[in-house]
């Protein structure tokens, strides 16, 4: 299991692309573009469109979602689980 201190977690988001060197708190419900830049898909994929990868995790990985005001958000304690789960070990 995952824990950390008071619910926030550091990282990286979208909100300053301008500024690599500056860390955020991640919000605890991301948009897509905060999602692509959590996960660092920008850095390990070559596709054109990065929003695509997230479309197929959504249709082949179970990445977890909910819907909010007719926006899609994804919780942060759901992917860092859903990260757990889909971790390997050498397997």
């Amino acid at each position: 299991m995952i824990e950390y201190r008071n619910h926030t977690m550091w990282g990286l988001t979208a909100t300053m692309p301008e500024r690599a060197d500056a860390w955020q708190p991640v919000p605890q419900l991301m948009t897509q573009d905060e999602l692509v830049r959590f996960l660092r898909i920008p850095e390990i994929s070559a596709a054109k469109d990065q929003h695509n990868v997230i479309d197929h995790l959504k249709r082949c990985g179970h990445l977890p979602r909910i819907r909010l005001c007719n926006k899609t958000l994804y919780p942060l304690n759901a992917i860092l689980e859903w990260i757990e789960r889909q971790t390997t070990n050498g397997k």
